[in-house]
């Protein structure tokens, strides 16, 4: 009973922003903390409303909306409700609430078993590491000397590529070095503002307007 009520009340909150606000972001929200979220939520208080839930509730309460053959554009959402997606509604400008977006972008650590983002090289170099750590680096085929009772890398060393599985000896790794290789955020994918575009949309202005019909 509990459970259903409140899934009344979302459906409900839903369908007010829709409402309510003209255009949102459609957010990938992959590894951000609840600490995070709840920071944006408060840098965009009185600009933003964040909504996030479960895609198969958001798909529900959008056809269940839709199902009177009104508002078209909110049906245009249900196919890109694929992953962890979630809402940033906004009144103003969505430049604006991006800006704010991309200062809570947080570094993280590699975890094993994640994909990763993009690659980490390790530079050469002092590690600050004592001799006893060389395993680490023998694991991972790591050349490194020992210099002044610290290893040392010789040569720059990519550890991790981008869309590859990392491995727990390359996050073991990493670790030690206390190097945070990924970050972590809200990603903007789409835009919503009467139907869901890519977020380039947000690079058009009226100077790319101006060049594109050669005025």
């Amino acid at each position: 009973m509990v459970a259903r009520s409140k899934k009344v009340a979302y459906f409900a909150h839903l369908e007010e922003c829709l409402n309510k606000y003209p255009r949102a972001f459609l957010v990938d929200f992959d590894f951000v903390g609840s600490k995070q979220i709840s920071d944006i939520r408060i840098a965009l208080r009185g600009k933003a409303e964040l909504v996030f839930g479960k895609n198969t509730m958001i798909r529900r309460c959008i056809r269940n909306l839709c199902a009177d053959g009104t508002h078209p554009a909110w049906e245009s959402i249900v196919p890109y409700m694929v992953g962890n997606i979630g809402f940033v509604f906004a009144q103003g400008e969505l430049p604006d609430i991006e800006e704010v977006i991309k200062e809570y972008v947080k570094p993280a650590a590699a975890k094993a078993g994640v994909i990763a983002p993009c690659s980490c090289t390790i530079p050469k170099g002092a590690t600050g590491l004592d001799p006893a750590q060389t395993s680490f680096f023998q694991a991972l085929n790591i050349a490194t000397k020992i210099n002044k009772g610290s290893i040392e890398i010789i040569n720059d060393t990519t550890v991790i590529r981008e869309g590859n599985k990392v491995g727990s000896s390359e996050a073991a790794l990493l670790a030690k070095l206390g190097i945070k290789p990924f970050s972590y955020g809200l990603n903007i994918h789409y835009v919503y503002e009467g139907g869901v575009f890519p977020v380039d949309v947000l690079k058009i202005n009226d100077a790319t307007l101006l060049a594109l019909f050669g005025v």
